[in-house]
Order: C-alpha cells, then sequence, then structure tokens
C-alpha cells in the first residue's frame, strides 16, 4: 500500500518580497527601506537590530500593518494584505498581532485591566467575556493584583507587562515588539525579556527591535539593518 502523499507545507507566516517604503521630503524622497525580502515561520524568534536610521522601526510598522509598502509585497498568514483597505487591514491586525511598544502606550483615563481589554473591544469578542479574557492575560503576567488600579500607580516594568497582556489577549499569531526593555532598568528589563521567552517558549512567533545586545542573543535568528536594506542574517 503506497504511503500518503506529504502534506503541503505551510506558507510562513509573514513573507515580505522587495519591499520598499519611500517618504516625501520636500521636492525629493527618503528611502526607509530599499528593497527587503524576508520571510519568518511560525515560532520563530526573530530579533532586528541596526543603527538610528536604518529602517527598523519602519521594517516593524510594515510587518505590524500600521504602514504600507510604497512597492513590493507583504503577504501575512499566506495571505496579501499589502492592498487592503484600512477596515481589512484593521481587522487583520487585531486578529493576527499584538504590540509591545518602548512607551508602554496605556490610556491613563483607564484601570489596567480596561487597557487591556481594549483591543477585544475592536474584536470579534462578546463584550461578556472581556474582563475574563483580560484578568486571565492579566494572570499570565504576574498582574493580576493590579487590575482595577490606573497606568500612574504602575511601575515600569509592570507597565511594560500591562502592555504584553494587552499583546496577547487577543491570542495573535504574531508578537512584534519595539524596544521593550528600552526604558527599563537592568533588573526589570531581565524580566521582560524572560517574559518574553516565555511567551516564544509557548509556540508564539515573537519579532523583537531591539539595540540591547544581551537581549539580541536570547534569539536564535537575527537580522541587521543598515541603510534600509538587510546588512547581515545570523543564526545560532
Amino acid at each position: 500500500m503506497a504511503p500518503p502523499p506529504p502534506e503541503p507545507a505551510r506558507p510562513p507566516l509573514v513573507a515580505l518580497r522587495d519591499v520598499e517604503r519611500v517618504y516625501p521630503r520636500g521636492a525629493s524622497e527618503i528611502a526607509a527601506l530599499a528593497g527587503v525580502s524576508l520571510e519568518v515561520r511560525e515560532g520563530e524568534k526573530l530579533v532586528i537590530m541596526g543603527p538610528s536610521g536604518s529602517g527598523k522601526t519602519t521594517l516593524l510598522s510594515i510587518l505590524g500593518c500600521l504602514d504600507r509598502p510604497t512597492r513590493g509585497e507583504y503577504r501575512l498568514e499566506g495571505r496579501s494584505v499589502t492592498s487592503l483597505d484600512d477596515d481589512t487591514l484593521s481587522r487583520v491586525r487585531n486578529r493576527s498581532i499584538g504590540f509591545v511598544f518602548q512607551s508602554f502606550h496605556l490610556i491613563p483615563q483607564l484601570t489596567v485591566v480596561e487597557n487591556v481589554e481594549t483591543p477585544l473591544v475592536y474584536g470579534e469578542v462578546p463584550p461578556g467575556e472581556w474582563r475574563a479574557r483580560a484578568l486571565r492575560a492579566l494572570e499570565r503576567v504576574g498582574l493580576r493584583a493590579r487590575a482595577d488600579h490606573r497606568p500612574s500607580e504602575l511601575s515600569g516594568g509592570e507597565a511594560q507587562r500591562a502592555a504584553i497582556a494587552r499583546a496577547v489577549v487577543t491570542e495573535p499569531r504574531l508578537i512584534l515588539a519595539d524596544e521593550p526593555t528600552g526604558n527599563l532598568d537592568s533588573v526589570t528589563g531581565e524580566q521582560i525579556a524572560r517574559l518574553l521567552d516565555e511567551l516564544h517558549a509557548e509556540s508564539r512567533t515573537v519579532v523583537l527591535v531591539t539595540h540591547n545586545e544581551a537581549l539580541a542573543r536570547r534569539a536564535r535568528r537575527m537580522l541587521r539593518l543598515r541603510d534600509g536594506r538587510i546588512e547581515a542574517e545570523s543564526r545560532l
């Protein structure tokens, strides 16, 4: 009896093909990305490094569907998202991507649990489930006891953990982190780095921008950008 045919290979979670991002500056243009091609497989952890102005944040913004390529194609979960309309792109972003920012971006007027609920408001989760899911996410990052506090009552590390809870509350396949330890002291930064390691160990795909060499060494794959291009790639 012949063996069953092999299953077709799954497409990469993230695939960029010759992506350029050009911004007008007066009568001229500035190329923030200049022909970047990149694939990220499900469950990978990728670190992106490079000097200021190399295109790191622009690349992360395109991966997060916060910006669009000027030229080239971006495929997420096997689907081209390059030319989707804004409403569809917003739904894709809400369902598939979680963001962790250097400056936390917590809403000061809301409690911690209300901040974590925010992505659920714009998704398809019934309102009756919002608080329970947000509390589970806070429990996951060790912040359940601070659920009803305001962001101003949190330490920097607690604020970043709240931001991570908000990033994972929708159970996204892709987590994007932009300098997540940049505003933290070394001890607190290590706590956040371990938390990101734990999320990756749960088979979440993590793409991380950082200047921190020690944080970068925690990943098995690293890209270095310079002048909007991939200058080097290394794997451990």
